[in-house]
């Protein structure tokens, strides 16, 4: 275990938070319909990484002296990110097909499509009613822009579904949109609620932005590679959605004539065996590895200095285990 992590004080603020969120998450979703309750029971298991709210409050803790704790605004705020997050997973189940999640049934599967969108509706909706709980229009301002610009990368990746002219550029502003955007939105909100300065907060953005393409960039790649058993969910869904990842982007700019001719073959006929033997022997699954990592060090190098001892520590550890991770 990290130095960090054996911060006793820092740890168990960090824990208390995480417990005081799901204790609002759930407290939000609660209603009178044992229907509709027994859905928001399902899709707690969802919780897996906890990555967003953890930023918010490890990003609040950074900016707040010692010995002081954090705003029941990081609280709202941690939920309110999660709650929108989950809203995206069980949208993404019903886009893709997806019959797994978090090594359960999704909701798609178990109720239908008509079910799954409109509880990702409901999810959406709760976010934002939580978030007006903290009486700030700020901050439902700016998880409303987000919102929009994860909506945004979806529909643009909808749009260049089967494309197999998509460039580098096109790819990393999607993931950007659908999935950056987020993270860096619960890492700058938790600074700000922490009175850190502007400089301080624009930094915090960028990291954690960082941090969600990399997470892309790794999901992408344990969809293309992994087993279900270990990653939790299905997989392959990428290539059966005609959805180009990196690797397969970085395969089609770098090879040529029989080579390339091949790979898009194997994307077209959705035949994974064959592309991740092709994009292996061309370096490609390498080099969007180390484009991830190379991502991650980028956000290390631009975290700012921290107030609270060790948090500073723990976020740099939370981002290289964003490509360590095999789930």
């Amino acid at each position: 275990m990290s130095r960090a992590l054996h911060t006793t004080a820092l740890a168990a603020d960090i824990a208390a938070g995480l417990a005081r969120v799901e204790t609002l998450f759930d407290t939000q979703l609660a209603g009178e319909f044992p229907a509709v309750n027994e859905l928001c029971r399902h899709v707690e298991r969802y919780r897996g990484k906890m990555l967003r709210p953890t930023m918010v409050i490890v990003s609040g803790l950074a900016f707040t002296p010692e010995g002081s704790a954090l705003r029941h605004e990081h609280d709202i705020v941690a939920a309110t990110v999660e709650m929108i997050h989950m809203a995206t997973l069980v949208h993404d189940d019903v886009l893709d097909d997806a019959t797994v999640r978090r090594r359960g049934e999704t909701v798609n599967f178990l109720r239908g499509n008509e079910t799954a969108v409109m509880l990702g509706d409901y999810l959406i909706s709760n976010a934002f009613h939580l978030c007006s709980r903290a009486g700030d229009p700020a901050l439902n301002l700016r998880l409303g822009e987000v919102t929009n610009t994860l909506c945004e990368g979806e529909l643009v990746q909808l749009s260049r579904r089967h494309d197999l002219a998509l460039d580098e550029n096109t790819y990393f502003e999607i993931v950007r949109r659908k999935t950056a955007v987020l993270v860096g939105a619960s890492c700058e909100l938790g600074a700000r609620l922490a009175g850190a300065g502007s400089g301080d907060v624009a930094a915090m953005r960028g990291f954690g932005e960082r941090l969600g393409v990399a997470f892309q960039i790794q999901d992408d790649l344990l969809d293309l590679l992994g087993d279900e058993a270990t990653v939790g969910k299905s997989i392959g869904r990428d290539l059966e959605k005609g959805k180009l990842t990196l690797p397969m982007i970085l395969h089609i700019a770098r090879t040529h004539g029989a080579e390339r001719r091949a790979a898009l073959d194997a994307i077209e006929a959705k035949d994974g065996a064959s592309l991740r033997a092709l994009l292996a022997r061309s370096g490609s699954i390498d080099g969007a590895r180390a484009r991830a990592l190379a991502i991650v060090e980028e956000a290390k190098a631009i975290l700012p200095e921290a107030r609270r001892a060790g948090s500073r520590e723990l976020l740099l550890e939370l981002a290289d285990r964003v490509v360590a991770r095999e789930s």
